[in-house]
């Protein structure tokens, strides 16, 4: 048994891993309190738009490179049930019922908002996640260690684990098109696809205003508020609504207080475990390591035996059958000589009459 890259080298590593091709990027595997690049970008999110088509859902299977869903994205019958995302899909589109001024329901998108201050950044201390200049939340496989806390810190509940695949599962989660398309000049996969433009790209501030310039020239249509503006110390992506949030499936209890300030004291633990943790592991190699052989040299005496023992039943059987054999013969020759002398005396018998 043998430790992978991830779970080995990643801790002995982590430290001095970094990088982003925009440059200086925030690590939030700190106490330190951080308030977003100044020209960060983002997504606005108008669900007064979204006609539930699932063209960004496509879109972003295939920028993703990710496999084609148990049922195609022109089957719009699985909006019937609420969905979340998965390794296999980033983003879903649900359906909910209870809109206003209308008598269709309402669709909203589910996926990472890419926080200022990203609470599955604070909980990582090997900084398997990055909050670049462009406004991403990035994730590096390499280094993750697969402890999953991430998944528990996200008030979104966004972030999933690969629990099928055994050797190098990974967390999975959208990135914005970060590597694919946003470090080229293109366009987030879903953004460029929407045909009802319920997606809007730019840099963060402009969106806020975008925002406010559309609640004030249609009162009527939009709720009074820009969700990810503040909530948890703000996100990246921000959503317009015509209805309460909290019925298309998003939280309205989180408040306004980034992720790292409720982190800061587990994470003081942090230098302690990163420094013990690659000790830990190479002693739990150690151990893999020694079963391993112990298991191995058990298996080669055990080999060893039965190969002892059938080579021993063998000669013993051969070595009946020539008992076997000899015994015949020695009864075969006395059948003869008993039959030669009852010749000699019937011919003896014979010869005196």
């Amino acid at each position: 048994m043998s430790l992978s890259r991830r779970k080995f080298l990643g801790w002995l590593t982590a430290a001095g891993l970094s990088g982003s091709a925009f440059g200086k990027v925030a690590h939030a595997a700190t106490t330190k309190h951080f308030e977003g690049h100044p020209d960060s970008l983002g997504v606005l999110y108008d669900n007064t738009k979204c006609i539930g088509c699932r063209t960004c859902e496509a879109a972003c299977n295939k920028v993703n490179d990710l496999p084609p869903p148990d049922r195609p994205f022109d089957d719009l019958a699985v909006l019937d049930n609420k969905r979340r995302t998965d390794p296999k899909k980033y983003m879903v589109i649900n359906k909910y019922d209870g809109s206003v001024n209308v008598e269709t329901p309402l669709f909203a998108r589910t996926g990472c908002n890419h926080c200022l201050e990203p609470a599955c950044a604070s909980s990582c201390f090997v900084r398997a996640y990055t909050k670049t200049e462009s406004g991403a939340v990035t994730y590096d496989s390499s280094v993750c260690v697969g402890c999953r806390y991430c998944m528990l810190a996200c008030p979104f509940n966004i972030p999933t684990f690969e629990y099928d695949i055994a050797l190098t599962p990974r967390i999975r989660k959208c990135t914005m098109c970060y590597d694919t398309r946003l470090v080229k000049g293109e366009l987030p996969g879903c953004v460029e696809a929407c045909p009802t433009e319920s997606f809007t790209f730019g840099k963060r501030t402009d969106l806020l205003n975008i925002a406010r310039e559309r609640m004030r020239r249609f009162p009527g249509r939009y709720l009074d508020h820009i969700y990810g503006e503040n909530e948890m110390g703000g996100t990246s992506w921000l959503y317009l609504s015509g209805v309460p949030f909290k019925k298309i499936g998003m939280r309205e209890d989180l408040g306004i207080t980034p992720a790292p300030q409720f982190t800061s004291s587990a994470l003081a633990a942090v230098p302690m475990v990163v420094g013990t943790w690659p000790l830990l592991l190479m002693g739990i190699y150690a151990v893999s390591k020694r079963k391993d052989k112990i298991a191995k040299e058990e298996k080669e005496q055990a080999l060893a035996e039965v190969t002892a023992q059938v080579k021993a039943e063998a000669d013993q059987k051969v070595s009946e059958a020539w008992e076997k054999a000899a015994q015949e013969k020695e009864k075969a020759i006395e059948a003869a000589v008993k039959q030669a002398l009852e010749a000699a005396a019937d011919v003896e018998t014979e010869e005196n009459s």
